[in-house]
This record gives C-alpha cells, sequence and structure tokens, in this order.
C-alpha cells in the first residue's frame, strides 16, 4: 500500500503517459481538457447558438468518460490515496507567498485565501475566477489546444505549434507569478 501513497518515479508515469499516447494516435483521437468542454456544450445546444459547437458530439462520447475519470480519480485519490493535504514547498517560496497575503503556504494543495468558499463568493474572488476563467476559454480556443492538449499530445508529435503554444503557457506563468499575483493579493 506505502507504494501507492507515493508519487510514481518519472520512469514508470512517463512510459505509460507515452504509451496512452500511443494508444490515443492508433485509435485517432484527440486529447485534451478543452476538447471536453467542447463536446460537453455541443451536447448542452451549445450549437443552436454558436456555429463552432455544430458537430455530433456522439462521436466524442468517449471524451466524456475522460471527464468521469478525472472526476471519479481525484475523489479517489483525495479520499483513499493521499496521506496528508500538506505539500512539499521550500521555504523560500512559503515566506515570498506570506509576503503576499497567503499563511499556510504548504499546509494544504488549496490555500483557503484564494479557494475557501468565502474567499470565492466575494467580489473579488468571484471577479478574479470570471477574468481567469474567460482568459482561460479564450486562450484555450485561440492557442487550438489547452496546456495537456499542447503540452502532451502536441509535444510528443513534435508539432511546431504546440511547441510555441506551451512556450506561451510557461511566460504567462512566469508573469502571471511575478508580474500579476504580487498585486492581486
Amino acid at each position: 500500500m506505502d507504494f501507492i501513497l507515493q508519487p510514481w518515479a518519472w520512469y514508470v508515469a512517463g512510459p505509460l503517459i507515452a504509451f496512452c499516447m500511443f494508444l490515443m494516435f492508433f485509435f485517432g483521437k484527440k486529447f485534451g481538457v478543452s476538447s471536453n468542454l467542447e463536446t460537453v456544450c455541443a451536447m448542452g445546444g451549445a450549437g443552436k447558438l454558436v456555429d463552432f459547437f455544430k458537430f455530433d458530439w456522439r462521436k466524442n462520447k468517449w471524451n466524456l468518460v475522460f471527464v468521469v475519470g478525472l472526476i471519479f480519480g481525484g475523489f479517489i485519490s483525495d479520499q483513499w490515496l493521499t496521506p496528508d493535504d500538506s505539500v512539499a514547498i521550500s521555504a523560500a517560496t512559503v515566506q515570498d507567498l506570506a509576503e503576499i497575503g497567503i499563511e499556510n503556504a504548504g499546509a494544504s494543495y488549496l490555500p483557503d485565501e484564494i479557494f475557501s468558499m468565502e474567499a470565492m463568493l466575494s467580489v473579488k474572488g468571484f471577479l478574479i475566477l470570471l477574468i481567469a476563467g474567460v482568459l482561460v476559454g479564450f486562450g484555450s480556443r485561440y492557442a487550438g489546444g489547452c496546456t495537456s492538449g499542447h503540452g502532451i499530445v502536441g509535444l510528443s508529435s513534435l508539432s511546431m505549434e504546440s511547441f510555441i503554444a506551451v512556450g506561451g503557457f510557461f511566460i504567462g506563468g512566469l508573469i502571471m507569478t511575478w508580474l500579476i499575483l504580487p498585486y492581486i493579493f
């Protein structure tokens, strides 16, 4: 049981991801969370409002199995495979986060200052979620996919577009972390 509770080594997890990607390529499937969102929107009738969602979502119903697997896998992992909620982060990171108002950094995966119901239902928290959601949604459509699609599938297929997109994600993350986040909190 101790093996299950520990993070898997790169030489185990990496080949498993590569094998899954091989199976996806073999069966002609595309992978990415934004693909799943497209399917859910088409299934919900968004095609009546926006032509982009006018497609036969039944061809992508396997995506829904992926989403359900993400939800159940996350639940199982949280309930039975996580020994505790603490996260091992460096003392310097804990100090940097404390300086911008995030106390007890590393005590849990999701800091209460950002992810508690109180924080999310405040005007500031709601605006952050709304703006971030719009930017992520627009960005993933503009980039032709999300971070998982480009980072896992695109890079493994040596796509130049994915290489550029992942570089943009990385640069955007650095800008957010160092230039924008300190002013939000």
